[in-house]
């Protein structure tokens, strides 16, 4: 395919990523209003959030396993399709269970959307061309990690439309990207009889829905140590292991454990995991820093997190163009991995008082870090995978990444809990002032109803927390850094997922041959001469 081609094809893609990106960050600033204008409870208010996450890293092996036995282009449109059902009838709920089971739908959509772009981007381009595409693939996220909170935040402030087109606003994107795929993307229909491993899955996805379920609700709903946490926590065990024995057994296993044998996919898969931690971080608490320590509004927010953003957008894009231009990948994951850890290193230093000019630098530190990792690993793994095994090896690497994310978000929001808790207590013993009744409840504080001698409690005790959440990040990204260290680095391959797949002999009717730009095969231009043409 031409650059051109290639261009074309990931406008679909794009649009897509795009999609899946804005469904987990436009409702971030309008869901107080939605859970009042709903009449739900806090409780309500964290399972709007958790079922979409929890949806989506759950089927994420899923998709990608069928993407290595059914048509890609077709799960695609599927999961935008799913994407299109969730967000309407999250859009008209009336009631706050309906508006729950509808963000499981997008969650589905949106897993398959997030394993999917890179599979079918690893199929279409081959890896020595596909650091610079994978580049423009972060800028993408990059700019709907920004836009999807101050969309949010504009469209609930806007009175004729309301926190409802939070949900509708992504709808026009998914509809131009199921089209734009059925233009663009020409990929072949393979065609295998086989029985997908359905018990695998279901164990799979139930194992770790339990786990999830368990880190996400630990800390607010029930304390880390009690019934709850042992029941969830043994079922996630025993379902786990026995999916791993029945995946052990299948013969088409949902994620084929000898895929970790790769020495590459197994190291890989712990860098994605770390930077998860790392990424969602620094997005989902330094929002709340902003807004709580510093007293911004989520506008404001979201405007003062572009160092970040900007920095993730610009290394993304400039590490792949070099990637692409001189096929050398693990510098740049060594470089990202040590500036990732220095920026959350940083990071572990500020507090109320922190000056906005080095809090910038720090966070595009962190950015650049992330930006150079994020992509490339999976770049890393898919150029050592055998072509059958691309759809498994991106699912896992997106899946830990994910994960790491769930995970890290979970635990770090219950030490910022406890630390906030702390601090304000020793602050309003220090000024002489009452505990308020019924302790500090973990809510998150209204900055503008707090009279004085309490802001500035409040605000102190969040910046202090958050320095420490990143003190905890910090080896966390370090030992992503040894990870990084121990990948051998292999030259990239110069051919794409399909043409790799038809050398490893997959039959000819399920995988066309290589054509050049204008849609000749070579074997047909060497046979029929300069006129020779052929059919597409």
């Amino acid at each position: 395919m031409s650059n051109r081609q290639i261009l074309q094809a990931m406008s679909g893609l794009m649009a897509g990523m795009f999609v899946a990106i804005l469904a987990g960050t436009v409702v971030a600033n309008a869901l107080p209003r939605i859970i009042a204008d709903l009449g739900a409870s806090q409780s309500a208010y964290t399972w709007v959030v958790t079922s979409e996450l929890l949806a989506m890293t759950a089927t994420v092996p899923l998709w990608g396993k069928l993407a290595d036995l059914f048509n890609q282009k077709l799960l695609l449109q599927l999961s935008l399709g799913l994407f299109v059902v969730g967000s309407l009838v999250a859009g008209f709920s009336q009631d706050v269970n309906t508006l729950i089971v509808s963000r499981v739908i997008q969650g589905v959509g949106a897993g398959g959307l997030t394993a999917l772009a890179q599979i079918v981007m690893a199929a279409i381009i081959p890896p020595r061309r596909l650091g610079k595409y994978a580049g423009i693939f972060g800028a993408v996220f990059a700019v709907g990690t920004v836009a999807g909170p101050l969309i949010g935040g504009v469209l609930v402030d806007t009175s004729w439309l309301g926190w409802r087109w939070c949900f509708f606003v992504g709808v026009p994107f998914a509809l131009a990207g199921i089209m734009l795929l059925q233009r663009t993307l020409k990929l072949p229909t393979v065609r295998r009889q086989v029985r997908i491993d359905w018990l695998g899955a279901f164990l799979i996805v139930a194992g770790v829905c339990s786990l999830l379920i368990w880190t996400s609700l630990a800390g607010n709903n029930f304390d880390w140590a009690s019934w709850q946490t042992a029941a969830l926590v043994l079922t996630g065990v025993v379902l786990l292991t026995a999916a791993v024995f029945v995946e052990s057994r299948a013969a088409e296993p949902i994620i084929p454990l000898d895929i970790f044998r790769n020495r590459t996919v197994t190291l890989t898969t712990l860098g994605s995991f770390f930077v998860g931690i790392a990424m969602f971080a620094g997005t989902v608490f330094l929002s709340q820093y902003f807004q709580i320590s510093l007293g911004k509004s989520p506008t404001v927010a979201g405007f003062m997190s572009l160092p970040l953003i900007g920095g993730l957008l610009v290394s993304s894009t400039v590490a792949g163009q070099i990637i692409s231009a001189t096929g050398k990948w693990k510098r740049y994951l060594v470089a990202g991995a040590v500036i990732m850890t220095a920026g959350l290193g940083m990071l572990s230093t500020i507090d109320a008082d922190t000056h906005f000019g080095l809090l910038s630098l720090y966070m595009a530190f962190m950015g650049i870090g992330v930006g150079m990792l994020m992509q490339n690993l999976v770049l890393a793994a898919q150029n050592d995978v055998p072509a059958h095994e691309l759809g498994a090896a991106t699912s896992v690497l997106s899946f830990f990444r994910s994960l790491g994310g769930t995970i890290g978000t979970s635990v770090l929001g219950a030490v910022l809990a406890n630390r906030v808790a702390s601090e304000m207590t020793k602050g309003l013993a220090e000024k002489g002032l009452p505990a308020p009744a019924g302790g500090h409840g973990g809510a998150v504080p209204d900055m503008t109803k707090l009279p004085e001698p309490m802001k500035d409690i409040v605000e102190h005790a969040y910046g202090v927390a958050t320095g420490d959440l990143f003190l905890i990040a910090t080896p966390f990204a370090f030992l992503g850094l040894l990870a990084v260290l121990f990948i051998r680095e292999k030259p990239l391959k110069t051919t794409s997922g399909m043409e790799r797949l038809a050398a490893e002999g997959a039959p000819s009717s399920e995988v066309p041959a290589p054509r050049d730009e204008a849609g000749h095969s070579p074997e047909a231009a060497a046979t029929a001469g300069p006129s020779g043409a052929e059919k597409d």
